[in-house]
């Protein structure tokens, strides 16, 4: 047709754009469980898509594993001279554990109770008892250096963090619940000395001291009178929970169901299926924040309380409907990209956490593994987000991109720049958690894991 003479040429053109699009979007990773290397309607990754074998998987735990015995600061040490102190008859008020900062890791802060509930995962899935060692030694240190610390307190130091603090002088939901629940789930294992009398401080502390709101929900006074943080669903539930279970009362069971449905009932949108970080009760105003990890510490607490409460108990049907709709907002919010969630779960320009990430992966592979949610639904999920966490484990298994310690905020701005530190030690017990739920959902007798149509399909088998 006459004029149209240019049309050949722009195709032409359109094409090779085309391709040039492409190409510069490719990523460096084909999925090896596609045995057709020509296959070019699958495309490549910016991470490897593929299902982890088991090989991997422990070679990761084992990378994580290894570097938390290098960082593990069992020593007491003249806070004057730095020299260390092996004469433990006399107290010296210059006392104290090695500075927590960088590669000193403290043993009793609430970080290392998500560690400890990691080793002793790992070692029950994959049999290898370095694992319980690791929490074993730990526990012993504590039970031999408490005595000491406490006549150095008596000669008039102060009992803060570097003198175990946490148990001299419990001030809060952090000092006491994460490592609690750690203590109990080690006594229950047979893995360690007996803490019994730290076990009953703490767990009379979080029953009894720690402030509540008049409904009896779990509060800090910080930084408004009456501020409710989501963290501590993970700083209480756990213990309350395995309270229970080593006791046999139900009343502990009772707080702790208590805990979650009424942390519910104050942090929870529904509009967008998440958890505000917190709320400030004389604020009747406050912006919601969907902060990863808040999201991810309570996902984790509604885990550990299902996983020993009675199969009878009024409230399980309520926590496992909550449980549900958490964990579906969380998987439409996965990263295309890496697999992993962002620090502000609904801000995707904020960045990609490890921390939360692995808290998920392991909370859906356990609710998986223990039936509560379909595999269908959620297998790929779980595995995909197993995959980016992984690449955030260095050679030398150090964990990347971890979010630092975060208060609750009032803006975007302090959530956004919160800084990411391999020595935040938020992220190790979650990757340990992580990587051991995986190994069992990998064997799970129940489900056969297909790979078909270029994806994956975690099928019940018989069906």
């Amino acid at each position: 047709m006459p004029g149209r003479s240019w049309l050949p040429q722009v195709l032409v053109l359109a094409g090779l754009l085309l391709v040039a699009v492409l190409a510069s979007a490719e990523g460096p990773y084909r999925n090896r469980d596609n045995r057709n290397p020509n296959d070019l309607s699958e495309g490549t990754y910016p991470i490897p898509y593929q299902k982890p074998t088991v090989a991997e998987i422990t070679e990761v735990l084992e990378r994580v594993r290894g570097y938390l015995e290098e960082t593990a600061p069992l020593r007491v040490v003249d806070g004057r001279t730095g020299v260390e102190i092996t004469d433990f008859s006399v107290p010296n008020v210059e006392a104290r554990i090695p500075d927590g900062a960088g590669e000193a890791f403290y043993p009793l802060d609430y970080t290392m109770g998500v560690t400890h509930s990691g080793m002793l995962l790992a070692a029950e899935v994959t049999g290898d008892a370095r694992y319980a060692e690791y929490t074993r030694r730990q526990l012993q240190f504590i039970a031999d250096r408490l005595p000491y610390f406490r006549a150095v307190v008596a000669k008039g130091a102060r009992p803060g963090k570097e003198r175990f603090g946490a148990i001299l002088e419990t001030g809060s939901l952090d000092d006491s619940g994460s490592m609690c629940a750690a203590l109990v789930k080690a006594r229950r294992a047979g893995v360690g000395p007996d803490l019994k009398a730290v076990i009953d401080h703490w767990s009379d502390y979080i029953a009894h001291r720690q402030f509540r709101l008049v409904d009896g929900t779990l509060a800090r006074q910080r930084p408004q009178p009456e501020s409710l943080w989501a963290d501590d669903l993970y700083m209480s539930v756990p213990a309350l929970a395995q309270m229970g279970a080593l006791t046999g009362n139900r009343a502990w069971f009772d707080d702790a169901v208590k805990q979650v449905l009424q942390f519910h009932g104050h942090l929870w949108d529904p509009q967008a299926g998440l958890y505000a970080h917190g709320r400030h009760t004389n604020q009747p105003l406050n912006p919601e924040f969907y902060w990863g990890r808040a999201n991810a510490w309570a996902m984790l607490a509604a885990v550990e309380l299902l996983d020993v409460l009675p199969p009878d108990h009024a409230g399980r049907e309520k926590l496992l409907e909550t449980l549900r709709a958490h964990i579906r907002s969380v998987a439409k919010l996965q990263s295309g990209a890496s697999g992993l969630w962002h620090q502000m779960l609904d801000k995707t320009d904020s960045y990609l956490e490890t921390s939360a990430s692995a808290i998920f992966v392991y909370a859906i592979a356990r609710a998986i593994n223990r039936g509560w949610i379909s595999p269908v639904s959620y297998g790929s999920v779980a595995q995909a987000g197993w995959i980016g966490v992984t690449t955030r484990v260095n050679a030398r298994g150090q964990v990347e991109g971890t979010c630092v310690g975060t208060t609750l905020a009032s803006d975007h701005v302090y959530y956004y720049n919160r800084p990411q530190s391999v020595y935040a030690t938020h992220g190790y017990g979650p990757v340990l958690l992580a990587g051991a739920e995986m190994l069992r959902l990998l064997r799970n007798p129940a489900i056969d894991i297909q790979y078909k149509l270029r994806t994956y399909h975690y099928v019940p088998k018989g069906r």
